[in-house]
């Protein structure tokens, strides 16, 4: 297609060659001191525009010449700017790959590079990305001093304006504490992630080591919070955020070393965890250990009152849990207990906390068949079934047989 094309255009050109210089009746006469030339205006016409095209070759010549050392210049600075990324590129693939010795010299040439070249002597992404490049790797490299120096050098280069610089900072800060956290450093984590910016301390991200660091740092009740924020982000699967947000609660509640610590640590708590039943059941033990049973009992009662609402699970905790809180226990819950006695009789760990309940309130009667269901279900915790062999001995004893009495202690030795 394009040999056709030419020969069009040449065509083209012979057409106008031939109806322009054809006639050849024009004279160019040339006067130069005392001799004369004359001409064919044909020729004179070419000489012409080979004088003009000769004009222009030399200009240009000349041109590229007094030029030609800018050019090498530019080649030069050229060079070092693609050597400098291609020095970069190789860092970021030996780091993938996990040769973090080389990467870790890579980045160093790209930094060096970068000094060099005039186009990237500004670009501070370029810097950063190297410089973090090199953390890492001394990071993995075990290099914590050289790490540190870098991290440091990193954060001054992000410490202007814009969002660039912002991006930036954020980008160290959450590295250098997710490093932290590697080294088992959680104050230095955390130190780092109050540092950043509202926005990016909510980002996933951020909360993850966040809630790391808490947890490693022995601080239950900020894991708690941070773990809260995740589930709300959907962090984790429902599943998964109800079974930590569980943990951390417990591990919350278990640093109450007395009732009105404990106290302080309860109203702290989300309402969500206050309306968890498994987490009022472990505060409600942890009252029961502190003295506190009044506090134990208000708080399971709302539970106790919608049993029948309640998952299989949650109801065998509320029950362990009043029966750890059953110590003077009032009047007014012998139609709790009853009732559920009734609608719950076929379930071992209820059945044992109304007994033990009806225990207390010396209901012996009462709590004589339910003591003997439960200390024979084979399904119930072993301390449970243990507590209620010795209540029944000391039932058996308080009638004057001290044979069953012996042979109920026994029962509960027996347990593993």
């Amino acid at each position: 297609m394009k040999g056709v094309i030419w020969l069009l255009l040449l065509a083209v050109v012979a057409v106008v060659a031939a109806s322009m210089l054809g006639p050849n009746d024009g004279l160019v006469s040339i006067y130069w001191g005392g001799w004369r030339t004359d001409l064919s205006l044909n020729l004179a016409v070419l000489l012409l525009l080979a004088s003009g095209a000769v004009v222009l070759l030399a200009v240009q010549a000349l041109n590229s010449l007094v030029s030609l050392p800018l050019r090498a210049s530019q080649w030069r600075a050229l060079r070092r700017e693609r050597a400098a990324e291609a020095a970069l590129r190789e860092a970021q693939a030996e780091y993938f790959a996990g040769r973090y010795g080389r990467a870790q010299k890579a980045a160093q040439r790209a930094l060096v590079l970068q000094d060099d070249a005039e186009a990237l002597g500004g670009d501070a992404r370029f810097r950063l990305l190297a410089r973090l490049l090199a953390a890492g790797s001394l990071h993995r490299l075990q290099d914590r001093k050289r790490r540190d120096t870098m991290i440091e050098r990193a954060l001054a280069d992000s410490s202007g304006k814009g969002a660039a610089a912002a991006v930036g900072d954020d980008a160290v800060r959450l590295l250098a504490a997710e490093w932290a956290l590697d080294d088992r450093d959680a104050s230095r984590a955390l130190e780092m992630l109050d540092a950043l910016p509202p926005g990016a301390a909510r980002r996933t991200q951020a909360l993850r080591l966040r809630l790391q660091a808490a947890r490693l740092a022995r601080q239950p009740m900020e894991a708690l919070h941070t773990a809260r924020l995740l589930a709300n982000h959907n962090a984790f699967s429902p599943l998964v955020a109800q079974t930590l947000l569980r943990s951390l609660a417990a591990d919350t509640l278990e640093t109450a070393h007395d009732l009105q610590q404990l106290r302080r640590l309860w109203n702290q708590f989300d309402a969500h965890d206050r309306r968890d039943a498994q987490v009022v059941a472990r505060a409600a033990q942890r009252a029961a250990v502190l003295g506190g049973t009044d506090d134990a009992r208000q708080w399971l009662r709302p539970f106790w009152d919608r049993l029948a609402e309640l998952p299989r699970e949650d109801r065998d905790a509320v029950a362990l849990a009043l029966a750890d809180a059953r110590a003077g226990i009032g009047s007014d819950w012998l139609p709790r207990l009853e009732s559920a006695a009734q609608a719950f009789g076929h379930e071992p760990p209820l059945v044992a906390a109304v007994g033990m309940a009806f225990a207390e309130r010396q209901l012996w009667g009462k709590a004589r068949p339910l003591l003997e269901q439960a200390a024979a279900s084979p399904g119930l915790a072993t301390p449970v079934r243990r507590r209620a062999w010795r209540l029944l001995s000391e039932l058996a004893r308080g009638e004057g047989d001290e044979a069953r009495a012996q042979a109920h202690e026994r029962s509960a030795a027996a347990l593993d």
